[in-house]
């Protein structure tokens, strides 16, 4: 399920009349059922979608019950998005951006951001989720893999900091210059956790999944070789269970608008 599917499905289970749009070029809003249909091109990567986890609805309903109008959201999901004007100034109650902010220009983003929410309570929801935890041998083996094997081929962002490195630190370090919502005195990171079950294939598509792995495939060079899958499989069988619950650990900033300066 994709996130404007996940959005749409936890908004209705609270009677929460939220549209969200999530293509810039569309000047409509899109209904739910828009959203559900899964025409939206940029959640058509099959890979992608099987291989990366669902976020919590707890997530989310931390979101929503930090943000105090459910009216309209936009979630921004690549830098794309950031290319034209969504809507019109002071519109919007809710802006997310899931696994993605760290490729963001973003002075950009935070302009558009700005003009859309309605001042001074409008909230921006950006969270990542950082490497999977499956037990001290395969997360061993994945960090050899993911820092030496996979390293050279993550592309660089729009900063000085690599995107890597900005999601390894949860989106500490990342610049966000929003207020704290009501009730709380800062902007994050706040701690949630994703939990996937996952055998060892749907291990190695999440890991076919990332952007470093595409590249490398362009480059006609294979990260997953067939030693490298076999050093997997071993690490894996270990425990002799052949599905394990993965943890990806989840890393919010949330903040609003407040007024112009």
């Amino acid at each position: 399920m994709n996130l404007p599917q996940q959005l749409s499905s936890i908004y209705a289970s609270l009677n929460l009349t939220f549209d969200i749009i999530t293509n810039p070029t569309h000047t409509h809003t899109h209904s739910m059922a828009d959203l559900n249909s899964g025409d939206n091109p940029i959640y058509q990567s099959k890979q992608y979608s099987e291989g990366r986890p669902n976020y919590p609805r707890e997530l989310f309903h931390f979101i929503l019950s930090n943000t105090p109008s459910h009216e309209l959201a936009w979630d921004a999901a690549c830098p794309e998005a950031l290319q034209k004007k969504v809507g019109s100034e002071s519109t919007y109650d809710l802006v997310t951006t899931a696994q993605a902010m760290h490729w963001f220009h973003l002075p950009t983003f935070y302009q558009q951001v700005k003009w859309l929410l309605k001042k001074p309570n409008g909230v921006i929801a950006a969270w990542c989720y950082t490497t999977p935890e499956v037990n001290p041998t395969v997360d061993s083996l994945f960090q050899r893999f993911y820092t030496i094997d996979a390293g050279p081929y993550w592309k660089s962002g729009p900063s000085l900091v690599s995107p890597c490195e900005t999601v390894e630190q949860g989106y500490k370090t990342i610049d966000f210059p929003f207020e704290p919502v009501e009730g709380h005195e800062h902007t994050g990171p706040f701690r949630f956790n994703i939990e996937k079950v996952m055998d060892l294939e749907g291990y190695f598509t999440y890991l076919r999944s990332w952007s470093a792995y595409e590249i490398d495939k362009q480059k006609g060079v294979e990260l997953l070789t067939g030693s490298v899958m076999e050093e997997f499989t071993r690490a894996w069988s270990e425990d002799g269970k052949i599905q394990k619950t993965v943890i990806f650990p989840i890393y919010l900033r949330m903040g609003k608008v407040g007024l112009p300066s």
